[in-house]
């Protein structure tokens, strides 16, 4: 009896056509796949986008009501109704610790009050007026400024007015 081959031409090129199917569906499979995933990351982006632009709307919903105007004033521009006497608390122990607080003698201000603090959790940067943080800035780059380092070739300043020891007044 002669051994029969291993591999017969049928077996041959019925591997050579899965080889080649394999071959030819690689690409569109990938391409199909990466889509897919294409796909769904835009679709969550828009889905963040609806999300924002909702958050978005119910913000200007809320800044349409004349007392949520009114909170946001008192709040974030210290201001007060007429006849009010706004005060500030500032706490002793430091402004790391301290949690800025704004009230007014009217029941009304307190409201207000509360209600910027439970809306945004009440920042740092609240704790003083904004004309406060510019003139600090003013000050600090005054500062900065003075501790600069002297140029390399030095002239001779220009004589200071009489009197004049500090570069701005208070």
């Amino acid at each position: 009896m002669a051994a029969r081959p291993r591999f017969t031409s049928r077996a041959t090129v019925l591997v050579l056509v899965l080889c080649s199917l394999v071959a030819i569906l690689a690409y569109p499979t990938r391409q199909f796949i990466s889509q897919r995933a294409e796909i769904s990351a835009q679709q969550a982006k828009a889905d963040r986008s609806r999300q924002q632009v909702e958050q978005l709307r119910r913000e200007k919903a809320r800044w349409q009501d004349p007392e949520y105007v009114k909170a946001q004033a008192r709040a974030r521009l210290h201001y007060a109704m007429p006849g009010e006497t706004p005060y500030i608390a500032v706490d002793p122990a430091g402004p790391a610790a301290a949690r800025p607080s704004a009230s007014a003698t009217g029941s009304a201000a307190a409201a207000g009050s509360a209600a910027f603090d439970g809306a945004s959790g009440g920042s740092a940067r609240a704790a003083k007026p904004w004309y406060a943080s510019i003139w600090d800035s003013v000050d600090a780059a005054d500062t900065t400024d003075a501790a600069a380092p002297a140029p390399a070739s030095p002239r001779p300043l220009p004589p200071s007015p009489a009197g004049d020891t500090s570069p701005h007044d208070h």
